[in-house]
């Protein structure tokens, strides 16, 4: 229907000022919202005298498009001129009417300046940091009490079935991918340590850094992550699609501690299950090293483990073996109270899910750097 009086190209939807009449027409969709908004745009509406408006040929209309048919009446109207007749059918009319009924002038809200913006992101995220901080410690404290009483009064409070059913969710289901990421993490840490421990002449001392490299930091601090990933996206997904289906609801109703039943074996489960997970990404992280020793450099089976042997110390293993229990704890911890926030949409379930694994892993690797510097203070 293109012509020179402002009409559109394509058939789907257009519209046509033809002297005080503007005709419209075609399928006013979100999908031609777009060129629609580009095109009416170029409309001339100021000017004087009365103008009617035609839209009894418009097949279909959704709220976009009664939104783009009402921005151009009032933009007339705002114009100075007068609207003598607005035809619509009458299918319409309630749609029109809901999207009248808003208040204000339909313009595009004012784009804040770029750092007026960014500062008010900042704000507003330091401020949901803080509130999002206060709200788990005061989960914690709940989680705390609740556990007190569940192993006052194990028979009655503590779930063995459920623990025994997260130690083997958390833990048995998870040693295929942990010890393979381990074993590659050994071969990557042995190749480029030897990688650069050659130029010195001091390949045997590769073993040295894949010892102590492993057992303290990378093995705990790699499971925990890959668990926060698996494990505590789980949680939040489990309890939160609970949430949505309203079973929550019924186990409060029929007088369930929800904190006993859902959140405890979680918990004691993942505090049970990640130390025997890190003791085997330890092994597996040394194996792939060893390997990788063996083709690399050289280094046979019993050399590797003389001086694995001189470079490590029951203290070198115990520091990166006592961290996993903690980690443990704040990732089901998180895991579950973000569960909890769950809303009941399907898309509330993802977003917390997302937000779970990021809170956890933050968490976790702030409390290994922490963990560090008390052991490097403590001179362990």
């Amino acid at each position: 229907m293109a012509s020179l009086d402002n009409a559109s190209a394509k058939p789907n939807a257009w519209f046509k000022l033809d002297g005080d009449v503007l005709h419209l027409g075609g399928r006013w969709t979100i999908q031609e919202s777009p060129r629609l908004d580009t095109e009416l745009r170029t409309l001339k509406t100021e000017g004087s005298g009365a103008i009617t408006i035609d839209a009894s040929k418009i097949e279909r209309l959704d709220s976009a498009g009664a939104w783009l048919l009402l921005r151009t009446r009032r933009g007339f109207e705002t114009g100075g001129r007068k609207i003598t007749n607005f035809t619509l059918p009458d299918l319409y009319l309630p749609l029109m009417e809901n999207i009248e009924q808003g208040k204000g002038p339909l313009a595009e809200p004012p784009r804040q300046g770029g750092v007026r913006k960014r500062l008010e992101r900042i704000g507003r995220a330091t401020v949901h940091a803080g509130q999002q901080g206060y709200r788990i410690l005061g989960y914690l404290g709940r989680v705390t009490v609740e556990t007190i009483e569940a192993f006052a009064s194990p028979r009655n409070n503590l779930r063995v079935a459920a623990l025994i059913h997260q130690v083997e969710e958390t833990g048995i289901n998870a040693l295929p991918i942990v010890g393979l990421l381990a074993f590659l993490i050994g071969v990557v840490l042995a190749y480029q340590g030897a990688d650069q421990l050659k130029r010195f002449g001091a390949e045997i001392f590769t073993i040295n850094l894949l010892g102590v490299g492993i057992l303290r930091e990378i093995g705990g601090l790699i499971t925990a992550i890959i668990v926060a990933g698996r494990s505590g996206s789980a949680f939040t997904a489990q309890i939160g699609t609970m949430r949505v289906n309203e079973e929550i609801d019924a186990m409060q109703t029929i007088g369930l501690n929800t904190v006993d039943v859902l959140v405890l074996p979680r918990i004691i489960g993942l505090v049970i299950a990640l130390p025997l997970l890190t003791f085997y990404s330890d092994i597996m992280g040394l194996i792939g090293g060893a390997v990788m020793c063996y083709f690399q450099l050289g280094i046979t089976i019993p050399v590797f483990m003389r001086q694995l042997n001189d470079a490590i110390s029951v203290n070198t293993f115990m520091v990166g073996l006592i961290k996993a229990p903690v980690f443990a704890f704040v990732i089901s911890l998180v895991g579950c109270y973000e569960g909890f926030q769950v809303e009941r949409n399907a898309a509330s379930v993802g977003l917390l899910t997302t937000r779970a694994v990021v809170e956890s892993v933050f968490l976790v690797i702030v409390l290994d750097a922490a963990f560090s510097v008390m052991f490097s203070v403590l001179g362990i």
